[in-house]
């Protein structure tokens, strides 16, 4: 049996094995563009709930640490691969849920619903990837469940599985075979059942060389009470409304605010959602019950909690620490979180009305929780996330369920089309109209981009040499050159053709200069004489150019 202590080291294991090969993982990309960081992404992802169970009191459940590690993973979930990954702990919190130790059927169904929970957020499954490698080997441990067999006897016989799932993986996707390569997700997820199979067997947590992550020793439930808690109890709930006013929700918020703190109070013409820390959860469910009948409602008691799981600040590593997020007061109907990298872009968004910047892009994706925290500090009630990149559209999905806002996330996937979207914004008009529109417009543009072949690879049956200047057309490669400008200029010219454009926007990155991006307008200005051509500071790392089209 699997009880809650070895879990947690398992899991911490399995951090540090990720970790180890993190590079090895990111070269497994086949797709010379400078992204592949699958590895980095899914260690980072890991390392997120190692640092959150390494802090916790000996003696939990195996399902309260499943699912502490569930909401650890969701919250610090980084790119698809991330995401992904967290959703397969999802599934495993489910199964284990108000277990205190794991058996062989357990895990076996552990397994089966982190690949169903994978599988159901992903709207075209692609076979060959991390979900078929997880599919797989909760297939196996299904049937091994069946006969009399130890739990960590079926788990290692589930990484057996996983390892022949991920060698078949080349299989299943062309562009895997030709490069020679196995899928990075599915090796990632691999290394991760590895990590925690050396905690099951007894042979202890792999050691991480470069930032290990261990348990905090001796922490028991009895840890001091922080005095420093001023409101101890967070109440929290929906307000199903009944003869509604206007100034209801201003009336329950200026009360709550006179009995506690870090109040949230938003609405529509059907419910109040509250979130108030205070120190009398019953006079916060009186107020709310004047304004019609109270539902989803939920206190905790965050002194109880604090005892729980503070310790010696001394003894944590050093990540540990993370301020509170920012929450702030309701003053406006709309407000927007952009994700982009580069002062050029985040002055233009800010500009735009963009309430906050999050730093991510391409190699640098932002976490569900560094999302969270920007959406938490939007002084809005309804926030449009813009992620302008295809790798961040999973993480700020995961930020709707965590947040009492309403929230729209726009899948804009380059930073002009977020960008168009902006622009495209009317404030007369409700959310969901909006986001119609805001998407309507992010379709109209097309993004050229022009980066460096990250590493040897072949396109388009024609070989691609590392350190080679690429054209991107809206993520496609269409160009291989040996000079940026020539490069741009071929790209910027394709898509005014494709379509049928009448303006173009070169936005140059911190690799190049405004003297660069002239000579690319000139060359651009005299083949596309019609159209009308600006160039802007973008200060982008990664790409030379990023050229809108519309």
């Amino acid at each position: 049996m699997i009880n809650g202590n070895i879990l947690r080291e398992a899991v911490i294991s399995a951090a540090n094995n990720i970790d180890n090969s993190k590079t090895a993982v990111d070269a497994l990309n086949v797709f010379p563009v400078p992204d592949g960081d699958t590895g980095t992404n899914m260690s980072m992802t890991m390392r997120a709930a190692a640092r959150e169970l390494s802090i916790l009191p000996t003696g939990l459940t195996a399902g309260e640490i499943a699912a502490k590690t569930a909401s650890a993973l969701l919250r610090g979930a980084r790119g698809n691969s991330g995401v992904i990954l967290s959703l397969i702990f999802r599934g495993f919190s489910k199964a284990l849920k108000d277990l205190v130790e794991i058996d062989s059927a357990s895990l076996a169904k552990a397994l089966e619903e982190g690949a169903k929970s994978a599988y159901s957020a992903v709207m075209k499954p692609t076979e060959g990837t991390i979900l078929t490698v997880i599919r797989e080997s909760g297939e196996e441990a299904a049937k091994l469940a069946k006969g009399n067999i130890d739990p960590v006897e079926l788990w290692e016989k589930a990484c057996i599985a996983a390892k022949a799932s991920l060698d078949r993986t080349p299989e299943l996707l062309p562009q895997l075979k030709k490069a020679g390569v196995v899928d990075a997700g599915g090796q990632g997820l691999l290394l991760v059942m590895e990590g925690m199979l050396s905690v099951f067997k007894g042979e202890g947590m792999v050691a991480s060389g470069d930032n290990p992550v261990a348990p905090v020793q001796s922490v028991s439930a009895a840890s001091t009470v922080n005095e420093d808690i001023k409101f101890g109890y967070c109440t929290e709930f929906i307000v199903n409304r009944v003869n509604p006013e206007p100034t209801d929700a201003v009336k329950l918020r200026a009360y709550l605010e006179s009995i506690g703190d870090c109040v949230v109070v938003v609405d529509d013409d059907d419910i109040i959602k509250v979130h108030v820390h205070s120190n009398d959860p019953g006079n916060a469910i009186q107020a709310g019950l004047k304004y019609g009948a109270l539902v989803n409602i939920k206190i905790d008691n965050m002194r109880y909690q604090h005892s729980n799981n503070v310790v010696e600040q001394d003894q944590l590593p050093e990540q540990t620490a993370e301020a509170e997020p920012e929450v702030a007061e309701i003053e406006k109907q709309f407000g927007f979180v952009a994700v982009c990298a580069g002062e050029g872009f985040e002055e233009l968004f800010s500009q735009l009305g963009a309430d906050r910047i999050v730093s991510g892009g391409q190699t640098m994706n932002p976490s569900t929780e560094d999302i969270l925290r920007a959406v938490l500090a939007t002084p809005a009630e309804h926030v449009f996330i813009l992620p302008n990149n295809k790798n961040i559209i999973m993480a700020a999905e995961q930020v709707v369920p965590l947040c009492e806002k309403g929230i729209s996330v726009l899948h804009t996937k380059t930073v002009p089309q977020g960008i168009a979207a902006m622009l495209a914004f009317d404030e007369t008009q409700p959310s969901d109209k909006n986001h119609l529109e805001m998407m309507r417009a992010a379709g109209n543009v097309g993004t050229g981009l022009v980066t460096f072949a990250a590493r040897d690879s072949e396109v388009n049956n024609e070989r691609v040499r590392k350190g080679q200047i690429l054209g991107m057309e809206d993520g496609k490669i269409t160009v291989l050159e040996n000079d940026p400008i020539k490069a741009g200029y071929k790209v910027a010219r394709r898509l005014y053709k494709r379509l049928d454009a009448s303006m173009i926007t070169i936005y140059y990155g911190e690799e190049s200069n405004e003297e660069q991006a002239e000579q690319l307008s000139e060359m651009i200005a005299s083949r596309c004489s019609d159209a009308d051509i600006a160039v802007v500071p973008g200060g982008q790392p990664i790409y030379y150019f990023t050229i809108a089209v519309e």
